[in-house]
């Protein structure tokens, strides 16, 4: 009777792979997450719609539009191929970003003072440190899925040395892009880093921060730090935009002014309306109500992702999807924070919403193979 018994269980288990296949959906046939799927697709008409009221521009919206459809194809493809072949294709896709942002150092496009572009023939304008977000974790997760938990201290430093060679070439643009080793971070995290080493790393960083104020940060990049405790100082100057940013989200109000109706943007009182302070644009139309469905929306990507990082059979791919979501997370959190006036303005996008192609396409090629991960079992 007991072996029995034991025997329905094991048939009957969640996890059994008998009854993963009664359960299999067309969808997952398809190796597509509908629920991940259906977020996504809201978000990117969300975005498309929100650009086209900020910038008013019908050509701006229309490549948009292309980058999306290039990335949902490309979410597509992905999603068909087996966590285990982007385990062993990852350290050669960090090597290709790093190939490129040395080349950004040579052959780059200098726009706004900087070098973070580069034209490819047949391709366009790209930014390679995108594309290092792309490449950055999976090659963590790489690193630490073929190592035991918790990481060893001789792991930990080589895992930040993989952190700090992109970031130092980014830095070299010049461009603190710090969002370039945040997945990095969050892999770390998950791993089961020791809270003795998160301690000690976060004391050495308090100790090292005036030797970085004072050697390493630019003049502009300070002025961002200061304007961010007394905007009303510069008020032409540096904290323009935050100022302008929070007018445009007071002004909504909590339903806010109508779809095309905002007035910061569109009489060009509010700078990078559709890239950097497109979250501004959106509170400005759509107030407070917007604001917090769109908060929602994101919060069900975020979590889907976390679910299915926590639910993988194996170390990469709770890693790698896990790490998506939290940052997702951490990019909502730092755009949402910079518009508001309580973050120092960093200039990052704010994820599926913000205009730019090589950004748009590097988070679905992460959905798809975050899609991988939950449908290869």
């Amino acid at each position: 009777m007991i072996p029995s018994q034991q025997y329905r269980f094991l048939r009957h288990g969640v996890r059994d792979g008998l009854s993963m296949k009664r359960d299999a959906s067309r969808w997952t046939k398809l190796h597509i997450d509908p629920w991940l799927l259906c977020f996504l697709l809201l978000n990117a008409t969300l975005g498309l719609c929100v650009v086209y009221s900020a910038s008013q521009d019908s050509a701006m919206v229309l490549r948009q539009a292309i980058s999306f459809g290039i990335g949902f194809i490309l979410l597509f493809v992905l999603a068909q191929v087996p966590p285990k072949v982007y385990q062993a294709v990852s350290p050669y896709l960090y090597l290709l970003s790093l190939i490129l942002l040395i080349l950004v150092l040579f052959v780059g496009e200098r726009r706004l003072g900087a070098k973070r572009w580069i034209s490819l023939p047949g391709i366009g304008s790209m930014q390679p440190s995108e594309f290092m977000k792309f490449a950055m974790p999976l090659m963590m997760a790489w690193y630490f899925s073929l190592r035991p938990f918790p990481p060893k201290f001789s792991h930990i430093c080589i895992a930040l040395f993989i952190m700090l060679v992109p970031f130092v070439l980014v830095v070299l643009q010049p461009d603190l892009n710090i969002g370039l080793i945040i997945p990095g971070i969050f892999v770390l995290f998950l791993s089961g880093m020791s809270w003795k080493y998160i301690g000690t790393a976060i004391g050495a960083f308090l100790v090292a921060a005036p030797a970085l104020w004072m050697f390493f940060l630019q003049e502009y990049q300070k002025k961002r730090i200061l304007t961010l405790f007394d905007p009303e100082s510069d008020a032409l100057g540096a904290g323009w935009n935050i100022i302008q940013s929070k007018i445009a989200i007071g002004s909504g109000g909590l339903s806010g002014k109508g779809y095309l109706e905002g007035t910061q943007s569109h009489l060009g009182y509010l700078p990078e309306h559709h890239t950097d302070f497109i979250m501004s644009t959106f509170a400005e139309e759509f107030g407070f109500i917007g604001v917090f469905a769109l908060i929602c929306l994101y919060a069900a990507i975020i979590f889907r992702c976390l679910m299915i990082g926590l639910n993988s059979f194996h170390n990469f791919g709770k890693l790698y999807a896990s790490t998506v979501g939290l940052t997702i997370f951490f990019f909502v959190f730092l755009n949402s924070g910079m518009v508001s006036g309580i973050l120092p303005v960093t200039g990052d996008p704010l994820p599926f919403m913000s205009y730019g192609g090589t950004a748009v396409i590097s988070l679905m090629a992460s959905m798809g193979i975050v899609m991988s991960v939950h449908t290869h079992r």
